[in-house]
């Protein structure tokens, strides 16, 4: 069958558990085509399509019947389009021949084939009249204020019957619904039809006698649902057995969506075993402490399943002793899943592209389809596990598509989401193929974390740029941020957006460092051994340390060139410093990054080559993964850190080196790039343009020359930021949030259980 329907306040409207069951029924019969059928033009039904949860049309009319075009592909359905512009004059020589016209105002909406104005009645005269007749137009004045010139003879209805004779569809198959008078000329094609609850009384009078025009008492898609079952589309039991129920509700209060496990999977002896995970950054302790106190949770993740392994458990206990009432709900993956949805398709298009490298992301269509397939299972398993009205916090781009597969499962659900990951312009953002898909699913979220102001405000431009929104509230970004301090700066940010009837809220939380990890780490004994033994390796040299991930983003050779231009320049510092890099290596099996790694090894060699003296050697390079402990011994030691990310979400080394120095009473000189999120929140670093060579190599030889006592005042600058908004806060301030995202939401208001950082 085809279902030929309006959109506003038909096809779109109704209450949430119709439309979603309206649009599930549609994808479970692929036999069901469906056409939108619209006054909107084109531009302004594109921004439905990039909503997962609506159906994609398999054609599109629009602009009142004056243009057609295939869903999928959105080119011109011919020969019908050619004919509809063989009628038409065109805008132009329509305004100029009311340019004479008292009393019209042009309609500033997209429209193609069409020109509409704002008047009223009493602009509608004879003279107009005939106007539209001497150009082969017909003249429309609808609802006491619109005014439409349309090609003669052209309108909804007429467009759909030469539609279903192109296609060869039994008219008896075809079924029509609307909700105002608009959509009259549909009725009057003889096809089976539908006037939606709450239609417009004019609509009703006009078919009230037509017996094949059924008027339903539930408007939108609950309308469509009860004319579905009145003709006997599919029957009653198609309709009901086909259509997947919500999924069931589960026990967890909160649901945390997250790659990783809440502990680490192992297999030794050729046995499984798990155990508490090294957390690099303390956020996995600090998302496990909300299920403390006895709140139900779930931490949904993925696991290989792997049949050598024995029978794949869904759920298992994380930590009985500490999180009583907590689960962890694994995602069954096979190798090949992982291996395409994360190394693959996460790290060589979306990585690349999110940190402004487009030109080395590679988008492959088989890898977007398993990626979408993960993404559902994750949500499928979240939908499992959530309580009625639970939250359910997801957590970086690799799960983008979950907010809307969720929200076609679960409804009732408060959605929240966290940008572990740069968020970068729409002009870089837009390159991606998916850009729509996945807007449309974040927008599907009550609220959206970022870390820093100009991550969301990206959001918001990239959203722009897929579907109209508003504004709808704003905050000032100083004093908690730098604002056009640094290139990721920003005066002002939006807070909140309206999108059709939903309100999403946006917020910037840079995630903070677990103090007490560093603290630690400085009270171990070994490590203090190690601290005195670079004492002595180090004495008469000052170091300056580098520690990043072996990826393009992080500027290593960049930094390397400054480097030899700043010994180059200052002789004086030859045999005086030393830059310790450890590069982390990238993870097995990525492969992209091997030619980045042999362009570092033969740039360090040309560099000690050059510069090396006995005794001394410029440049010590460790292509190895450093404990967090040892590495707390060479920031401790080191005299200046270097960090010069081309692009960062935010760089968490950084605040690890100002807690180290502070904690030790010490005066290092942080280097930041301002382009890492960061350098719009730590005060008292010295920001540097990684691509600026001369600036890099300048700002190095200046913090190795700053006194002791503005070195100092730098440090306690940034070591009261870092203090301040620690790990612990971040993740209070972002539930928070969302708290308040869903007591609006729910009313009346209600707390959410369990939300205290332990």
């Amino acid at each position: 069958m085809l279902l030929a329907t309006d959109l506003d306040g038909t096809f779109l409207a109704g209450d949430p558990e119709s439309r979603l069951k309206l649009y599930q029924l549609i994808s479970a019969h692929p036999d069901i085509q469906l056409a939108f059928v619209t006054g909107r033009g084109l531009e302004s039904v594109i921004p439905l399509l990039s909503d997962p949860t609506i159906p994609e049309p398999d054609y599109i009319i629009c602009d009142v019947g004056c243009t057609v075009v295939h869903g999928e592909s959105r080119q011109a359905v011919q020969p019908i389009q050619g004919s509809i512009d063989a009628l038409w004059p065109g805008a132009q020589t329509i305004e100029a021949a009311l340019e004479s016209i008292e009393g019209l105002q042009r309609q500033e909406v997209p429209q193609e084939r069409r020109v509409s104005y704002f008047c009223e009645r009493s602009a509608v005269t004879d003279e107009l009249v005939a106007i539209g007749e001497s150009l082969n137009c017909d003249v429309l004045f609808s609802a006491g204020k619109y005014l439409d010139f349309l090609p003669r003879g052209v309108n909804k209805g007429r467009t759909l019957i030469q539609l279903v004779e192109h296609l060869g569809i039994d008219p008896e198959l075809v079924m029509v619904a609307g909700d105002t008078l608009n959509d009259l000329s549909m009725y009057q094609q003889g096809f089976k039809g539908v006037c939606v609850g709450e239609s417009e009384r004019e609509l009703l009078e006009q078919t009230e006698h037509q017996a094949r025009i059924y008027h339903a008492e539930r408007p939108g898609c609950g309308g469509i649902l009860e004319a579905f079952e009145h003709f006997g589309f599919l029957g009653h039991a198609g309709i009901e057995a086909e259509v997947p129920d919500n999924v069931k509700s589960g026990k967890s209060d909160l649901v945390m969506v997250y790659h990783r496990l809440p502990y680490e999977e192992v297999v030794e002896n050729g046995e499984l075993i798990r155990r508490r995970p090294k957390s690099p950054n303390g956020i996995i302790p600090t998302l496990l402490s909300f299920f403390a106190g006895g709140t139900s949770g779930a931490w949904v993740a993925w696991s290989i399943d792997d049949p050598e392994q024995g029978p794949f458990q869904t759920h298992t206990d994380v930590d009985t002793s500490r999180y009583e009432k907590l689960v962890a709900a694994r995602v069954p993956l096979s190798k090949s899943d992982v291996d395409i949805f994360y190394k693959k398709f996460s790290k060589e298009a979306f990585w690349p592209t999110l940190h402004t490298f487009w030109e080395r992301a590679s988008f492959r269509d088989e890898h977007w389809q398993v990626f979408l397939k993960v993404n559902r299972l994750f949500a499928e398993r979240a939908a499992q596990e959530a309580a009625e009205n639970a939250v359910v916090w997801i957590h970086d781009y690799n799960l983008w598509m979950v907010p809307a597969y969720l929200r076609e499962l679960r409804p009732d659900v408060t959605i929240a989401f966290f940008h572990h990951t740069y968020f970068p312009s729409a002009d870089v953002f837009n390159v991606l193929p998916w850009r729509r898909d996945i807007i449309g699913s974040l927008l599907h979220c009550d609220y959206i974390g970022f870390h820093i102001p100009r991550q969301a405000e990206n959001f918001v431009d990239v959203a722009r740029g897929v579907t109209p929104l508003e504004v709808t509230e704003k905050q000032s970004c100083a004093p908690r941020y730098l604002t056009y301090g640094c290139a990721v700066g920003l005066d002002e940010m939006s807070t909140e957006i309206k999108v059709n009837d939903r309100r999403i809220g946006l917020g910037a939380h840079p995630v903070g460092l677990d103090l007490n990890r560093v603290k630690s780490a400085l009270a171990n004994t070994d490590i203090q051994a190690r601290m005195e033994s670079l004492r002595e390796e180090l004495s008469g040299t000052r170091m300056v340390l580098s520690v990043e991930r072996l990826d393009f983003t992080k500027g290593i050779i960049e930094k390397l060139d400054a480097y030899e231009r700043m010994l180059n320049e200052h002789p004086e510092l030859l045999g005086k410093v030393t830059l310790l890099m450890v590069c982390v290596p990238a993870a097995e099996g990525m492969t992209i990054y091997e030619e980045l790694q042999s362009q570092i090894e033969q740039t360090v060699g040309r560099i000690n080559g050059r510069f090396s003296r006995v005794g001394w050697t410029p440049l010590q390079f460790f292509f190895r993964s450093l404990p967090f402990e040892e590495l707390v011994a060479y920031y401790a030691m080191a005299d200046v850190m270097w960090i010069t990310p081309l692009r960062d979400g935010l760089n968490l080394v950084a605040k690890e080196y100002v807690a180290t120095q502070g904690l030790t009473d010490g005066s290092g000189v942080l280097v930041l790039s301002e382009f890492a999120g960061a350098a719009a929140e730590l005060r008292g670093a010295i920001l540097a343009n990684p691509h600026h060579p001369q600036e890099l190599a300048d700002t190095c030889y200046y913090a190795l020359a700053m006194s002791r006592s503005e070195a100092r005042d730098r440090l306690s600058e940034a070591y009261e930021i870092v203090c301040r908004y620690d790990i612990a806060l971040w993740g209070q301030e972002f539930v928070d949030a969302v708290t308040h995202r869903r007591d609006q939401r729910l009313q009346p208001v209600t707390a959410l259980p369990g939300c205290a950082v332990a």
